[in-house]
């Protein structure tokens, strides 16, 4: 009985055993595969590489872009290629049958608007010589009229005169080019009359909500004055006076017609929004400021009289709301649209029909028609739809230190799919100077890291947004501190083992280009070639071919880059063109023939240098062309230039350059 008992006992335990043995195996390889799963989501997950995008893809014009609608909502506009040049349609709304009112075949149109609910105006140049006319015609096709046909002459918009159909306010430079005096134009028969001669220093102009011209802008060159008068029979008198490093800049005035809305920097670092009283010359409101950055733009209600938000530019455009219709509109539209940027590009006098744009970084967005009766967003088009978002490249903000202690705010885009370490870099320098990057599509950027370069843009000292004292920072720095800058830039990405030391090539267009030639002459160890796009090589040669309409602001020029009498021992230290001995790397050029601001004698004089040297210097110059090629094929040509040259010397991990 006892070993009966001991054996079943010893079976039970050897089942027991077993069955333990069991749940242990089983415990252990949920547990590993738990470990496992869990492992794998921490890790980084490796992106596919995305195809190669044809090149003309991203430089292509759109099929459709630049909508807008009519002040009574019945129709909308869009530009469109015509043999290759952007013309304008109209649309209406709920209608599939289109109009192409404009015929234009050697330069694209860019620059449009509805002056009324019959007709449109539009402004073109010739060849890029930036002497606009302006151009009016009905919304059939019908009254094609050359508005304002003066040889040599550009035209400016003072005041669309929302509320007078058939007027608008423009200002002409054909008495004396160096200043514009204001018109009042009839779009319809192209009558005009002189309705304020410039005594010779006035810059700017602004027109009341009635369309009366009731201030000017005054600048000696360094100080700026506001003028203002009661009615346009009174004189214009001066009722501010600052330092062109303190303004206040009106947007419009206040809906009663007494005051100006305006950005205003005088005793704050930072601009903000005020209310500024014409009359006494001084700020009696402060409508909105942000600590960090500049507030930049004002928009409004014409019809229900309200301010709606005021903008800035963090590492992206931002809002900030005053009124709450306006901000539950952008709230309700975030909610259909999802994941994108959204802006308002244009609504009817109703102000009850929207056209909306979106975008994001790796987007050319869409356009949406928004009724707010219905409720009703419909989708008009997408801008390019041939492009795969998937296969772009997110635009991330960063920054790093200068060696002053500035920090300095930039963008960095890494291509997909490969390990972001060593990897050939494009250092992208921005024009302006006083201009800046901002976050969103750019098809230059996009280009180049789907061939494989990681792309660095950086908002040097002096550009705008971040406030008076980073702006000042920079005058009569070109080549020396804001010049570091971007070497600093680039010293932090190798620092941060991202950047193929051997492998950097920088490029850039017009003061981006110059900053392009001053980074191959000064400091030539860093990059292996660069790109020069319209940029200045001569600070001497610049000053003395810039537009006559320039010239009201040289003083001021010269205090914020140098005087080339004054301080032309440092113009000359930082003027590519008397160095270009210092050049050993290679160099390709372009240049547009026709370009006001940035002579071809800046691109010739390098070239020549360069090659009286033996340096290998490409050069494209383009007969049609101005500050930048807008033309598509000239296009085309320059950025399948770009990426030989690249190509060829600085190559890439990948090897994904067409042939």
């Amino acid at each position: 009985m006892q070993k009966k008992i001991k054996k079943r006992v010893t079976v039970l335990n050897r089942g027991t055993h077993k069955t333990f043995l069991m749940k242990k195996v089983n415990y252990f390889l949920i547990s590993f595969s738990i470990f496992a799963l869990l492992n794998a989501c921490n890790q980084p997950v490796k992106e596919m590489k995305p195809p190669v995008i044809p090149l003309r893809d991203f430089f292509k014009n759109p099929e459709k872009t630049g909508f807008k609608i009519s002040p009574d909502g019945k129709y909308f506009s869009y530009l469109a290629p015509l043999n290759n040049r952007m013309n304008i349609y109209v649309q209406k709304i709920g209608k599939d049958f289109v109009t192409r009112i404009t015929n234009e075949i050697d330069r694209d149109i860019r620059i449009y608007f509805w002056a009324n609910e019959n007709r449109i105006l539009f402004l073109k140049d010739i060849g890029g010589d930036e002497n606009f006319k302006l151009f009016g015609v009905n919304i059939d096709g019908s009254n094609f009229k050359v508005l304002t046909d003066f040889e040599g002459v550009m035209t400016q918009i003072i005041d669309k005169l929302e509320d007078i159909p058939e007027e608008i306010i423009i200002g002409l430079n054909k008495r004396n080019p160096e200043i514009f005096d204001a018109y009042r134009l009839n779009i319809v028969t192209g009558e005009m009359n002189i309705i304020a001669e410039n005594p010779g220093n006035i810059v700017g102009w602004l027109a009341d909500h009635n369309g009366k011209l009731r201030v000017a802008i005054t600048s000696d060159g360094v100080n700026k004055s506001i003028l203002y008068r009661e009615t346009e029979q009174d004189e214009f008198k001066a009722v501010l006076t600052t330092s062109f490093k303190e303004s206040v800049s009106p947007f419009f005035f206040t809906f009663d017609n007494k005051n100006v809305y305006a950005s205003s920097n005088l005793g704050r670092d930072k601009s903000a929004i005020v209310e500024f009283a014409l009359a006494q010359g001084k700020e009696i409101n402060l409508i909105y400021q942000n600590p960090d950055f500049d507030v930049s733009d004002l928009s409004y209600s014409r019809k229900r009289k309200v301010l709606k938000y005021a903008s800035y530019t963090s590492w992206k455009r931002e809002k900030h709301f005053f009124d709450d219709e306006t901000k539950q509109l952008f709230e309700k539209l975030g909610k259909s649209i999802g994941k994108y940027e959204i802006e308002i590009q244009a609504y009817n006098k109703n102000e009850d029909k929207y056209i909306i744009r979106t975008y994001s970084d790796r987007s050319l967005g869409a356009y949406y028609l928004y009724d707010i009766n219905t409720g009703k967003l419909e989708k008009i088009t997408d801008v390019g739809p041939w492009l795969n978002e998937d296969d772009l490249a997110e635009m991330k903000p960063v920054k790093y230190q200068s060696r002053d202690g500035l920090t300095i705010h930039g963008y960095l885009t890494l291509p997909k799919g490969v390990q972001a370490k060593n990897l050939p870099v494009v250092i992208n320098v921005h024009g302006g100077p006083w201009h800046r990057d901002v976050w969103g599509y750019n098809p230059e950027v996009q280009f180049l890291v789907n061939r494989g370069f990681a792309v660095l843009q950086m908002n040097f000292r002096g550009s705008t947004g971040y406030g008076k004292k980073f702006w000042e920072a920079s005058f009569k720095q070109w080549g020396r501190a804001m010049q570091d800058d971007v070497t600093d830039g680039v010293n932090w990405l190798i620092e941060q083992e991202i950047a193929d030391k051997d492998r950097i090539a920088i490029y850039g267009g017009s003061y981006g280009g110059y900053v392009t030639l001053a980074g191959l002459t000064f400091t030539p160890e860093i990059y292996a070639c660069g790109v020069d796009y319209v940029g200045i090589s001569s600070m001497f040669t610049f000053m003395k071919s810039i537009p006559p309409y320039w010239k009201p602001f040289l003083d001021m020029i010269y205090e914020m880059v140098g005087d080339p009498v004054k301080d032309s021992l440092m113009l000359a230290e930082v003027s590519p063109a008397l160095h270009a001995d210092k050049i050993k790397v290679p160099l390709f050029i372009a240049q547009g023939a026709n370009d006001p601001r940035v002579n071809k004698e800046e691109s010739d004089q390098m070239v020549q240098a360069l090659k009286d040297r033996g340096i290998d210097v490409e050069y494209l110059v383009k007969e049609n062309e101005g500050h930048g090629f807008r033309n598509e094929e000239n296009r085309f040509e320059f950025y399948e230039a770009m990426e030989k040259f690249l190509k060829k010397h600085i190559g890439t991990n990948n090897d994904r350059m067409i042939e």
